[in-house]
């Protein structure tokens, strides 16, 4: 059995389709901001591998809220790695373009310098390196641009909005891969059968869509696939402030996931085609 922290976000959701037997933790059922708890409830579940798809992602809330971002996206998943590492079985944690800086135009390797820009990619950064630390077989996942049918994400954000307004602003100056949850969490269930496998293939590798694009050319390529007639002016970061200040440069190098687990770039253009069928369904 394998054990998964989440269960209503957008991966977590996948994860579930693609795991039936799969024990789905919820926050009710698995507090992560009790770091020791999460550790516990490995320990008592005694499963066969772990996947953690839980995290504190309200990028700019993390800004005034990084105590409790940092209890949630480092001190839990390190504790969740010592406890699979203690009973010799392997974790696969989720992690973010927002550890690098986003400076360059060249896509990320895994080993590059981290350097985040904010509150939110310090905290998963902190993650990262407990996991590391613990010792055993793990796969630190670095995605970037999550989408789906479920959830809050980009996609259902300009498809609502485009009920409403026939022309909107969007940024032009960062990019990077748009990722569908689907992808990812087929991505974890591979990565955990490799690590079952073989625990050398253990280690921080990148997967995010292709190819990349600015997120004004997302928004467009969605109003496109959706039939959609809105206009979409290009904007720079600066036009638009937010608390958080976001990586301009989130492109990754992906190569080592298709080295080391035959795992390409997904194509985003056809996940996103799939996501706008099952909103259709889900209407």
């Amino acid at each position: 059995m394998i054990l998964v922290f989440g269960s209503s976000g957008q991966v977590a959701t996948e994860l579930k389709a693609l795991l039936p037997d799969a024990h789905f933790l919820s926050r009710d059922d698995a507090d992560l901001t009790d770091a020791e708890g999460c550790g516990a409830a490995i320990r008592a579940t005694k499963p066969e591998a772990v996947i953690n798809a839980a995290a504190y992602t309200a990028v700019d809330k993390a800004e005034a809220d990084e105590a409790a971002a940092l209890r949630i996206n480092g001190a839990a998943p390190t504790a969740m790695a010592e406890a699979c590492a203690a009973l010799g079985i392997p974790f696969v944690h989720i992690s973010t373009d927002y550890v690098f800086d986003g400076a360059g135009e060249e896509p990320f390797a895994p080993d590059d310098p981290t350097a985040p820009l904010g509150a939110y990619g310090r905290t998963k950064l902190a993650g990262e390196q407990g996991v590391r630390a613990a010792g055993g077989a793990y796969a630190i996942l670095r995605t970037s641009w999550v989408f789906s049918a479920h959830g809050a994400n980009f996609v259902k954000t300009m498809l609502r909005l485009s009920q409403s307004r026939d022309a909107l602003s969007v940024v032009a100056d960062q990019v990077g891969g748009p990722t569908s949850a689907r992808s990812i969490a087929a991505a974890c269930v591979q990565i955990v059968r490799a690590l079952q496998a073989d625990a050398t293939k253990s280690g921080t590798y990148h997967f995010a869509g292709a190819p990349d694009v600015s997120w004004a050319q997302f928004a467009r390529a969605i109003f496109a696939a959706s039939g959609r007639q809105v206009r979409v002016k290009d904007i720079a970061t600066s036009d638009y402030p937010t608390p958080a200040k976001r990586p301009a440069n989130s492109r990754l190098d992906c190569r080592s996931m298709a080295e080391v687990f035959g795992l390409e770039r997904p194509d985003w253009r056809a996940d996103l085609s799939d996501v706008l069928t099952e909103l259709d369904t889900l209407a």
